[in-house]
Parts: structure tokens; C-alpha cells; sequence
């Protein structure tokens, strides 16, 4: 994506962003609910793979939320900080050297897998999966 190409560089920018995200909490909501379907039909191969899935989309879509680059939670970080791009393409180029060490040496995974396990038992209750 080009900045330079948007009419609204700030608005447009999260928008743009969130939409990955957005994308995946959409999908796990269908998974769980072609899940349910699943159990009403009697077909449990296809309720197991598709909470499985939701889980792994609902994972991917709060991952994709950590503020650092290359992930889309960057770049709403950057909008309502107002960091500059050319300061912003300068931190991202080490964006994924900084994710690897603060994966492996901060506890946001776990807080992120907190979200996810909570998300995915609020979704499960809306199907009766529970």
C-alpha cells in the first residue's frame, strides 16, 4: 500500500489495517457457526476441524493487532502517535527482529493466547458449543 495514494492518509491507514483483523474475527465467527451445523448433522470431523480452525483465525487476528511492523497493529500505533513515515519505514526495517526477541522475552504471547482462548469461549457460547 501507498500512503501517498490515499485520500484520507490517517483514516484510510487504519482502515486498511484493520481489515486483516476484522477479516479473521468474521471467519472465526462462520467457522464456529458451520461448526455448530456440524454437530446438528452428526458430522464431527467437520465441527472439530472448523472450531479448530476459528481458534487459529482468532489467533492470527490478534496477533496480527501487536503494534509492531510488519503486523497491521502497527500501523494504527503509528496514525494515532503521529509518527512520521519516513520514521515509521526506518523502525520497520528492524520490526522483525524486534517481534522475534519480544515473542521469545515478554509474556505477550501468553497474552495474547489469554485473548484468543477468551474470544474463541465467548464465540462458542453464542453457538451452544460450549
Amino acid at each position: 500500500m501507498n500512503p501517498n495514494n490515499l485520500r484520507n492518509p490517517k483514516l484510510d491507514d487504519i482502515l486498511i489495517s484493520m481489515a486483516g483483523p476484522w477479516m479473521n474475527l468474521l471467519l472465526a465467527v462462520g467457522l464456529f457457526g458451520l461448526a455448530k451445523a456440524g454437530l446438528l448433522l452428526g458430522v464431527m470431523p467437520l465441527a472439530k476441524f472448523c472450531v479448530m480452525s476459528a481458534i487459529l483465525s482468532l489467533g492470527l487476528c490478534f496477533f496480527n493487532l501487536i503494534p509492531i511492523p510488519p503486523l497491521d497493529g502497527s500501523h494504527v500505533v503509528r496514525v494515532l502517535i503521529g509518527m512520521s513515515n519516513e520514521t515509521f519505514y526506518q523502525f520497520a526495517r528492524y520490526g522483525f527482529i524486534i517481534l522475534i526477541l519480544i515473542l521469545n522475552l515478554t509474556p505477550i504471547p501468553g497474552w495474547v493466547g489469554a485473548a484468543v482462548m477468551g474470544a474463541a469461549s465467548i464465540m462458542q457460547g453464542w453457538f451452544g458449543l460450549m
